[in-house]
């Protein structure tokens, strides 16, 4: 069993507590029910500023931290 740095014993779980061969098969599969439209951002610089700006929303509430300029959009 693996200790952590306080020396006290640490069990492993779940995707850690698997099988290297089950690991292996479940890594293989990454990404493979993602649709092919959805699959590569380097491919779309849309869909990755719009996961971009979905992700910070999702994280920060939606607002901003600093006063923007509405003609530029930039900071002021």
């Amino acid at each position: 069993m693996a200790r952590d740095q306080s020396g006290s014993a640490k069990s492993k779980r779940g995707f850690a507590a698997m099988d290297k061969d089950r690991q292996r098969e479940i890594a293989r599969k990454g990404g493979a029910s993602v649709p092919d439209e959805k699959r590569s951002f380097s491919q779309d610089r849309d869909l990755a500023a719009a996961a971009g700006r979905k992700g910070g929303e999702a994280s920060h509430g939606g607002g901003r931290s600093s006063v923007r300029s509405a003609e530029t959009g930039r900071p002021a």
